[in-house]
């Protein structure tokens, strides 16, 4: 991406910071998809990581959430270097929606928050109420649209109430009011004190709530802005407008 006016926040001290990077490279082979990313993210705020295809906004992610090592660099997240020791705080939501097909929707919620040593049943319904669908349903979750597959995979994610949370293309086929209902989701959930990271290619979504933008490209972090500024949503408007089109042609 080519921003004639970037700009970089001002460093906040790691000490302070929920997420803390320094001179974070990752590799794929020859393939640099992180080269040298330094930054510190501030607890209780909502990031949105916005960037070209290939930009490394995916890789960055999974390097914080734990999920990729980076090839050089360090990553401290909620304090701790052991990112391991501190990931039953997280939430993470891929591309995949890492669900069961053959169960119902609560019964997926009931089977992962089992895994965090939660057992209480009302919680798992009330997670799915949160994204907007009917947790009395009891029709297989391989039988939903795509769009009650994400929000679903958004419950999953949120079920244990995580300190932090990473969404990678959270809105894919969700339709507009869906979206909407998503985005008021995540910024309850930041003013409850939660930080949440959100990869996206529709930041027209996430600019009435993102706290602030993270722009990649190349691997490289080469801005941070306050909220989404309008020069920084330009590159996305033609294709948010073409999703746009297509969710309303598919309600």
């Amino acid at each position: 991406m080519n921003d004639p006016t970037p700009s970089i926040a001002a460093p906040l001290s790691s000490e302070g910071a929920a997420v803390s990077v320094r001179d974070v490279v990752r590799h794929f082979g020859r393939f640099a998809a992180l080269r040298g990313i330094t930054a510190d993210f501030a607890p209780g705020r909502l990031y949105v990581l916005l960037g070209e295809n290939g930009a490394g906004k995916s890789t960055l992610l999974r390097v914080i959430a734990g999920l990729l090592a980076p090839s050089r660099g360090s990553v401290r997240v909620l304090g701790s270097s052991d990112i391991r020791s501190v990931a039953t705080r997280f939430g993470y939501m891929g591309h995949a929606p890492l669900l069961y097909d053959e169960m119902s929707a609560v019964e997926n919620l009931a089977y992962f928050a089992a895994l965090y040593g939660i057992t209480d049943r009302a919680r798992c319904e009330d997670a799915i109420r949160t994204v907007g669908l009917d947790p009395s349903l009891e029709r297989r979750v391989g039988q939903y649209s795509q769009g009650m597959r994400q929000r679903i995979s958004l419950a999953r994610a949120i079920v244990h109430g995580p300190e932090l949370l990473f969404l990678d293309e959270p809105f894919s086929n969700v339709d507009v009011r869906s979206a909407k209902q998503m985005t008021s989701l995540l910024a309850r959930m930041r003013d409850q004190g939660t930080t949440i990271f959100v990869v996206t290619h529709q930041a027209a979504i996430m600019e009435p709530v993102a706290d602030e933008c993270v722009v990649l490209d190349a691997g490289r972090l080469v801005a941070r802005e306050k909220g989404i500024p309008p020069r920084l949503l330009t590159p996305y408007l033609a294709e948010e407008r073409a999703a746009l089109r297509t969710n309303m042609e598919g309600a």
